[in-house]
Order: structure tokens, then sequence, then C-alpha cells
């Protein structure tokens, strides 16, 4: 992992809720065309656990966030069929947060808009949450000591800017993922991801982070500046994004301007402090390494919907927690 002192760049990602690609087991529906994805292959259960958690938002189809409903309301299918749910809860719980910012030529103008937007979402959160901060450009560095609390060891490690080069965006996701796997004291884990282009410099693979995330437990949510992106290249991006919010889910913004991201990291704060907690014990303990989808049904007013991960694999690695 790099770290620097000196060096100006910057990254945001939130990660919370792990979630995986569909794919379908063998004998049962089929997938549809296009739904299966390397990265499907390699999500995993842990054979050492019994519990599958999950990060579940609720919202009104409005977008509005449901917030007070008891668990009766809830009920988890896992392939199809009903699941009893072991852990319940609706309080806002402490997050380990990784901010992964784009510090490449073209954020230059954007920089200091997305630097108050970042403290935003910090200053929103949790006081007992914990966080760090990477930036990237060409590279990807690691600008904060330690996951802290701390406004201003944030905010320094925001403001280092060096706006050039190209976008190694999967590369600091990488590390941040590392950052998150190997000292985040916190259950839930977020990264918030800001970019604005087409990743053009990483060496890690699109489906090699995505198939981290869903091993890590990983939400993450991102922003997508892509609207002075060309074409082809704002189509990659977005597909980028698609893809790592899914896989997690989480929820990805493409604002039209820079000027709206503060007003989305909030949303994104309050997001993470309104999702409830619920774990449950497979009915089908096999560890067969087949995928198991998830799907979550809520009774409420005005018909709410609920999102999380998509499913897991049962195999013997890491993945679910005790």
């Amino acid at each position: 992992m790099r770290r620097r002192s000196n060096t100006n760049i910057w990254v945001i990602s939130a990660a919370v809720a792990v979630l995986a690609v569909p794919v379908f087991v063998a004998g049962q529906e089929k997938p549809p065309v296009g739904a299966k994805t390397e990265a499907e292959q390699d999500a995993v259960f842990s054979s050492d656990t019994r519990l599958v958690p999950l990060n579940v938002t609720v919202t009104e189809k409005s977008g509005h966030l449901v917030t007070n409903l008891p668990q009766s309301a809830f009920t988890v299918l896992e392939n199809g069929a009903p699941q009893a749910i072991k852990i319940f809860k609706s309080e806002d719980v402490p997050v380990s947060i990784g901010l992964i910012i784009d510090n490449s030529g073209s954020m230059r103008d954007k920089r200091q808009a997305v630097e108050s937007a970042t403290l935003a979402l910090v200053k929103s959160s949790n006081p007992q949450d914990e966080a760090f901060v990477v930036n990237f450009n060409d590279e990807a560095y690691l600008d904060t000591p330690h996951l802290t609390n701390d406004i201003k060891i944030l905010e320094q490690a925001l403001t280092k800017i060096n706006a050039k080069g190209g976008t190694a965006m999967r590369d600091a996701l990488r590390m941040s993922m590392d950052e998150l796997r190997k000292k985040a004291k916190r259950d839930k884990k977020v990264l918030l991801v800001v970019t604005d282009g087409n990743d053009n410099a990483s060496t890690e693979t699109l489906e090699a982070v995505v198939r981290d995330a869903q091993q890590s437990d990983v939400l993450i949510y991102a922003i997508g500046l892509l609207s002075q992106e060309e074409r082809k290249e704002a189509r990659s991006a977005k597909r980028a994004l698609d893809l790592l919010v899914t896989s997690t889910g989480g929820q990805v913004f493409y604002p039209n301007s820079v000027t709206e991201v503060e007003a989305i990291a909030k949303e994104v704060a309050r997001d993470i402090r309104s999702q409830y907690t619920i774990a449950y014990t497979p009915s089908n303990s096999v560890l067969d390494g087949t995928f198991r989808t998830i799907k979550i049904l809520v009774k409420g007013r005005n018909n709410p919907i609920a999102r999380t991960r998509m499913g897991y694999y049962a195999t013997k690695d890491r993945g679910v927690k005790k």
C-alpha cells in the first residue's frame, strides 16, 4: 500500500453491504442473457459462519426513506425460499468508511466543491464512525495515517490537491478495501467514490474489484461527474460505476453539475444511517459453491421497496459473519 504526506490526490468511496451479481443454481431458473459476469464466480459464503448479514435500505417509490418498519414487515427469500430472520436492528450503527476521490487533471475545477461535499458527508455521519481518504490520479494514495473521526485530519487529506494525470479508480478501490480489511473496527463498511471519468490507468480489472468488494462485505456508493466526458468514455465509466454499486447494494448518482454533489453526499449519509441490519441462517446449509439469490419483500404503506445485496456464493472461504 502506498502512503504519502506531501503529495496531492484524492478519492471518495463508501461501502456498507455486500451484494453479488446474480447467478442461478444449476437446475433452477436460468439467468437472463448477459446477467452473468466473471465477477459472479467468486462471491463467497464462509463455512465457519452461519449468518448471512444484510444492510437494507427501504424507500418509497418517490425515494423517501422508510425507517420505522417492524421486523414483521420483512420477508427474506433465498432462492425463493423464506428464511428465518435471526438478527434485526433498525438503529444507526457505526460505520468504517473510505472516501475515494478522483484527483486526475480533469477534476481541477471540481476539487473545491467535492472537498466541501465530502466533509459535509463526514459531519453528517455517526460520531462513532471512522474514516480514511484515498486520493487517486495515475496512482492511488492513502492520505490519512489511520481510520479516524478527526475532522481536521480528514480535511487535510482531502485538500492534498494535485489534479493531474489519469484515472486509476479501480486501483484506488482495491487499496481502500485492503485498508478496510486490515484496520476497520466497525462491522459495517462503506466506500464512497467520486470520479469524473473513465478509468484509464489502473492495473486492477473491474471484475477483480467487484469480486473483492463482494468478498469483503463492502457497500459502495458512487458519484459520477460524467457530463463533460466523451460519450463513449462516459458509457464505459457509467457501466463500471453501475456494476460496482449494484454488486454491493449501494447507490450511484450522476449529477449534471458539481454544485449538486454536496446535497448528494448528505443523501448518502442519510441512506447509510437509515438502513436496517438483518441477518439470517440459511435453511440450505450445503456449501456447494452455488450462488444463492437474496430478495427482501417489504410490507407497508405506499408499497416500499428494499435494496440490499443480491446474493452470495456458498463456498468455504470468507464473506459471511458469525
